[in-house]
């Protein structure tokens, strides 16, 4: 059996597959775990952003440079700006209609969270 990682303060997220940061994950795209079907939420938060709100984009079982350009894709679809921390996507503004619909049309079966 693999060490198991308790506590780390520099590794960031871990892949539940192979227990590796996700930046050197090893595992195959698609691999039994990575992510639940279904499991890509499209939220709204607006708390530490002084009332301003972003729509965030969570459980997309990519690698950091396909969620990098879904990030782009979906700003300029939204007409916004956003950035990609810890491998969740966020978008300025409330896009959460035009962003589901954006990812259903590629196929990903995405959901909104929240209220």
């Amino acid at each position: 059996m693999a060490a198991r990682i308790v506590y780390s303060t520099g590794l960031g997220s871990l892949c539940p597959n192979c227990r590796r940061p996700v930046r050197e994950c090893v595992c195959p795209k698609g691999a039994p775990g990575a992510a639940k079907p279904g499991a890509i939420r499209v939220g709204r938060e607006v708390k530490g952003r002084a009332g301003k709100g972003v729509t965030t984009v969570t459980g997309l079982p990519l690698s950091p440079a396909d969620i990098e350009a879904l990030a782009t894709r979906l700003k300029k679809r939204c007409g916004s700006g956003g950035t990609v921390r810890e491998g969740v996507i966020e978008i300025q503004g409330d896009h959460r209609d035009v962003i589901v619909g954006e990812l259903v049309k590629q196929g990903w079966q995405a959901k909104k969270s929240g209220g």
